[in-house]
């Protein structure tokens, strides 16, 4: 896992990129987040930062929770989340911001939006919004029965046993139950727009969970460094055409 960010979901807007396209995209304020603790490979086994977000009133937190913020000397915080540095970065491979390579992150030290970069893919995880007992055909999309004919079942599951062999029901059969409410990664998401005074980053499309919900934005673990900039119309015409082209000429050769 790479490191990220903590933030908060503020809900949806739309915005214009340099060709004049619109894009609809999510404002998270991201951080700035402190590094509470540290994991070292020789004491943890592990290397990985603990990073907190919110600071919040000493009278709210309970001893042992208090007491670790007192040893790392640092403000208490509402939400703390562990990344996990890989093994890449512990040979000091990856590259990035003072701190990004492995052993060189300190407690107190502050992580901002300045970790991302303008149009770099991220990976963002969420709670997605609970939406309590829900049907079959809201859960799992089924067709659903006839609607006319006088047909009865318009939204049943319908039979879900079957005969003496196997004799039961298979585990993970699509059946109604309770919807939402778990944790959920997009992959490969863009940054459209960093805001470092206000501590905001747009990122393109939607991201998992209700307003005012915690989120962890972190780097891309399959795409980790790409920056995706948007391209003129005109260019992605000529590729188009270009593909057009070659798909005609294979096309074309005799078989």
């Amino acid at each position: 896992m790479a490191i990220g960010l903590l933030g908060k979901k503020l809900g949806m807007t739309h915005v214009y990129d340099e060709y004049g396209r619109r894009m609809a995209v999510t404002a998270v304020q991201a951080g700035p987040c402190t590094v509470v603790r540290t994991r070292t490979t020789d004491r943890d086994r592990y290397q990985a930062v603990q990073v907190g977000f919110e600071p919040m009133k000493e009278s709210r937190l309970r001893k042992p929770q208090l007491g670790q913020f007192k040893k790392a000397g640092i403000t208490p915080f509402r939400y703390v989340r562990e990344f996990r540095i890989p093994a890449r970065a512990e040979r000091g491979e990856a590259g990035g911001p003072p701190g990004a390579n492995g052993g060189e992150w300190k407690v107190g030290q502050q992580v901002t939006v300045e970790l991302f970069n303008a149009y770099e893919l991220v990976d963002v995880t969420g709670v997605s919004i609970g939406k309590g007992f829900q049907g079959g055909m809201k859960r799992w999309h089924w067709k659903g029965g006839p609607a006319t004919h006088g047909s009865t079942s318009h939204r049943r599951p319908g039979s879900i046993g079957s005969t003496t062999t196997p004799g039961r029901v298979f585990r993970g059969h699509h059946l109604p139950g309770h919807m939402g409410n778990a944790r959920v990664t997009v992959q490969n998401v863009r940054i459209v727009k960093i805001d470092l005074e206000h501590h905001l980053l747009l990122i393109e499309g939607a991201i998992p969970g209700p307003e005012r919900q915690l989120v962890m934005v972190r780097k891309s673990i399959k795409r980790p460094g790409v920056i995706k900039k948007p391209q003129a119309f005109q260019t992605v015409v000529e590729e188009e055409q270009e593909l057009s082209k070659t798909a005609k000429a294979i096309k074309a050769k005799p078989k």
